[in-house]
């Protein structure tokens, strides 16, 4: 029986919107604030800003090997409880941040969010669209990246006027209500409904994952998304002082990093059109892209408005990559599985993630400056393109 059926047209609908809001709201307080806070936090409390994005980039280890044992939860059981239960120990968490008097107490707080993080953004979001909107998942994921990546434009001013009027304490204290009141109750009654029973593996595929984990193809998709995670985030970080270094005021870096942000929402609405491709085919095309851009961003000088227009289409490759991702195990090896394969596949992804905002900045004294960096970076898109080479599927009918 097609248990799908059963939650009904407006019950993916409720689902896709419940999952926009909570994501939005998600990625606000348990990753965009951290950026707007951090530099007041750090001089407020005597910690180090090698030592405060430490312990967030913990927290971000902590939610990629968490993510595994959840993805095969979210296979069995749905995302209903596990999504609740893991926003109800996000509130503790960001309140934990909040109270911390201590270093060793902060970093405590940063493990248990990234417990939270792992059961709350995008791996058991796509887990559960996938599942539920079955062969129509391509539609609802995209509907959720594009929103979603609203949530720093919603949250960074947000945090921004509360920080300038609450001090970074209470700014978290308030984030940690809003995670309270928005994503518990969203989560409890929004993803409500029937869990449909895993389709039957397609044709030459191993009913039991593990082979799947440990073969070639799966292997080397692994290791291409997370140096594209790796890539793609460490552009994001470093774009930035690679524009002043080109010359730029801070005010028209900044704006060319918001158009970046337009130009991943864009990258995204395409993404549809890419389907029509096989997807060792897509992957290499979207994984090559991301290199490329970025090496042009590393090697050209000027003038401004190009410098502008490639931040742009940096952007859409990144917005273009997180649908990848979302896709890589799905176009592959189908949904029976999902969960499970995409929490394996997702944990290097966020292990790249969370070491890319320092990396980026420890190798760019040692290489030289930041147009050498970003020459390094298209260097690993590159290799991340050419890995993709090999991620074909020899059998079935996700054979592509």
């Amino acid at each position: 029986m097609d248990r799908a059926a059963e939650l009904g047209h407006g019950g993916l609908r409720r689902v896709l919107a419940v999952l926009c809001v909570t994501e939005v709201t998600s990625w606000g307080v348990l990753y965009y604030a951290f950026p707007v806070l951090a530099p007041t936090l750090s001089r407020d409390t005597g910690w180090s800003t090698g030592a405060v994005t430490g312990a967030f980039s913990a927290g971000l280890v902590t939610s990629a090997l968490v993510g595994i044992p959840v993805g095969r939860a979210l296979d069995r059981w749905g995302p209903r409880w596990i999504m609740t239960a893991a926003s109800v120990v996000g509130v503790p968490a960001v309140a934990g941040i909040a109270l911390a008097r201590s270093y060793p107490a902060f970093l405590g707080a940063w493990l248990l969010a990234g417990v939270a993080m792992a059961g709350t953004l995008y791996p058991p979001a796509f887990a559960a669209l996938t599942r539920w909107w079955g062969p129509r998942r391509v539609t609802a994921l995209t509907a959720l990246t594009l929103l979603a990546g609203l949530s720093s434009t919603v949250f960074a001013p947000l945090t921004a006027t509360l920080l300038g009027h609450l001090g970074w304490r209470d700014t978290y204290l308030v984030l940690a209500g809003v995670l309270l009141v928005v994503t518990v109750p969203a989560h409890l009654i929004g993803l409500r409904g029937p869990w449909p029973d895993a389709p039957a593996p397609a044709d030459g595929v191993q009913a039991d994952p593990g082979p799947i984990a440990r073969s070639r193809p799966f292997v080397l998709v692994t290791i291409a998304i997370g140096l594209g995670a790796f890539t793609a985030f460490a552009v994001v970080v470093n774009q930035v002082p690679l524009l002043l270094e080109r010359g730029l005021s801070t005010g028209t870096a900044a704006w060319a990093l918001g158009l970046g942000g337009l130009g991943q929402v864009l990258g995204r609405l395409g993404y549809g059109r890419l389907t029509a491709l096989p997807a060792r085919g897509r992957s290499v095309l979207v994984l090559g892209a991301l290199g490329a851009t970025t090496l042009l961003l590393g090697v050209l000088p000027g003038p401004v408005p190009l410098l502008v227009a490639l931040a742009m289409l940096t952007g859409a490759a990144r917005g273009i990559f997180t649908l990848l991702q979302a896709t890589a195990v799905s176009d592959r090896w189908g949904a029976a599985h999902y969960g499970r394969l995409s929490g394996i596949l997702s944990a290097p992804a966020m292990t790249a993630t969370a070491i890319s905002p320092w990396a980026g900045a420890a190798l760019a004294g040692p290489l030289g400056g930041y147009p050498e960096l970003f020459v390094l970076l298209a260097a690993a898109g590159g290799v991340a393109a050419l890995l993709a080479v090999g991620t074909r599927v020899a059998s079935g009918t996700f054979a592509r």
